[in-house]
């Protein structure tokens, strides 16, 4: 069976600069550059941040493999750590500049469109060090000087910009769950980061308004959304299901695009003595600073459970597990390198909850991904990868994406995470993902089978879906 997409469809892919760039020409560190001086063993076979995918050095060429397998579309951040010399007064690098111009015509020059994120969890360390990095909103107003540079330079030629990508994974990874430095556990300072991202992403989308070079310029946040099934129909784990979704899901999306917090999750945080401090100044400015549209960031759901011990009798500090604990569903396909589920569905449900729930946003999955180890195992005599698993997982995901657009949600773009295989913070490159594949101790790159595959998807807008993957994705 065949399955059209849209025209004008983006077909891409996404990356990060500190995952992608190295650290060639970058004065300042990020948090994870920081870390990985401190503690280099922390990070899968000790490999870094310095080199990464070499894109600093080879964008000329690795622009060029992204053409040759069809991407009409990219998205990729630039580091704060890069651009800026002087944080405070957002005094530029020149040669840096220079740098992103150079990658930004480059990408124009190959027919693809450049989209940039401003923040994709790389905090200058600096300003950890200085203010406690996210936990004081001061750092907020200086990322919104990082944010005014970037579309003064570049705005004449980038349209599409998004403030932050995955903002939950900033709150959890360095406030809650100890896999992003500063690795605390202190859920009263994880909410209140929650309440100054969004509020730099408001002030940031406020100054894009005012600064907006292009009439067709838009700007928008990268959320991960991860429905939250719940383990039965019980009021307990209906009941978890619920809190998971406002805190997971809502919290950000319901600011976003709605202008304002959940009600039922400001009443909890509210009676728990844990809601963020905010004034009527700054929430004015998240309701009158809503998105023009959303990337949506998607891997696997969330399947919960109420937790096995009353919330009232944790003798901690607050988190907000305490009320919902994670499921395991009983058969639930895995891929097993990476430790997630695999359910593709959930793409179509997050799409009808768009459309539904608010005011059917325009949106594009920004990431979706399939992350496997020991990829040589696939090599075949030709030197390509055979990643047909890759293929497959795209194929489903893409099938209940279109099943959501024939339903009328309104989503423009499926972005694969990554272009080419990059550094995944702690795991560095454990896992890979991408349609190309990239030999980090030569960094030659070959295009694996999934990406010449992408390139008939691509070119034509038609997914050939088999009849046989289809009929038992509806069973």
């Amino acid at each position: 069976m065949n399955l059209i997409f849209p025209e004008n469809f983006w077909w891409g892919a996404a990356t990060s600069g500190p995952q992608s760039e190295g650290r060639f020409g970058k004065e300042h560190a990020n948090l994870f550059d920081y870390w990985y001086d401190i503690e280099p063993e922390v990070f899968y076979d000790q490999v870094g941040p310095n080199v990464a995918s070499n894109f600093y050095n080879s964008f000329k060429e690795d622009i060029r493999l992204m053409k040759e397998i069809g991407l009409n579309s990219v998205r990729t951040s630039i580091q704060w750590t890069r651009l800026i010399d002087d944080f405070e007064t957002a005094s530029l690098n020149k040669a840096n500049v220079d740098f992103y111009n150079q990658v930004i015509d480059e990408f124009i020059a190959n027919g693809i469109r450049p989209v940039i994120n401003l923040h994709h969890f790389d905090l200058p360390a600096d300003l950890y060090h200085k203010y406690g990095g996210w936990e004081n909103k001061h750092v907020g107003d200086l990322f919104v000087k990082f944010a005014q540079q970037c579309f003064r330079l570049f705005g004449d030629r980038v349209i599409d910009w998004f403030t932050f990508n995955e903002p939950m994974v900033i709150v959890e990874g360095e406030y809650l769950h100890q896999f992003h430095y500063p690795n605390l556990v202190d859920g009263k300072k994880a909410v209140q980061v929650a309440y100054n991202i969004q509020l730099a992403s408001a002030k940031t989308i406020a100054a894009f308004k005012a600064i907006n070079r292009n009439p067709n310029g838009k700007i928008g946040i990268i959320l991960n959304l991860t429905p939250a099934y719940p383990a039965s129909q019980s009021v307990e784990d209906l009941a978890a299901s619920e809190f998971a979704d406002l805190w997971l899901n809502r919290l950000f999306m319901d600011a976003s695009a709605l202008g304002a917090f959940p009600d039922a999750l400001v009443e909890r945080l509210k009676k728990d003595h844990v809601l963020w401090e905010a004034t009527t100044e700054e929430l004015a400015i998240i309701k009158n600073n809503t998105i023009d549209y959303l990337g949506v960031n998607f891997y696997h759901p969330h399947r919960v459970q109420a937790p096995a011990v009353s919330a009232n009798s944790l003798a901690v500090d607050w988190l907000p597990e305490k009320y919902f604990d994670e499921y395991e569903m009983p058969g639930r396909r895995m891929n097993v390198d990476k430790g997630w589920e695999i359910y593709p569905k959930a793409v179509y449900d997050i799409a009808l909850d768009i459309r539904d729930n608010y005011e059917n946003l325009e949106w594009f999955i920004s990431e979706n991904g399939m992350g496997v180890s020991r990829e040589e195992r696939y090599l075949n005599e030709a030197g390509v990868i055979e990643d047909d698993y890759r293929i497959q997982f795209i194929q489903e995901h893409l099938y209940w994406l279109h099943k959501g657009i024939e339903e009328g949600s309104n989503c423009f773009g499926y972005h694969l995470w990554t272009p080419i295989d990059c550094w995944s913070w702690k795991n560095a490159y454990r896992n890979r993902y991408g349609f190309i594949s990239n030999d980090i101790r030569n960094q030659k790159k070959t295009i694996k089978k999934s990406g010449h595959w992408f390139k008939g998807v691509a070119d034509t807008d038609v997914l050939e879906m088999p009849e046989s993957l289809a009929a038992s994705l509806e069973e």
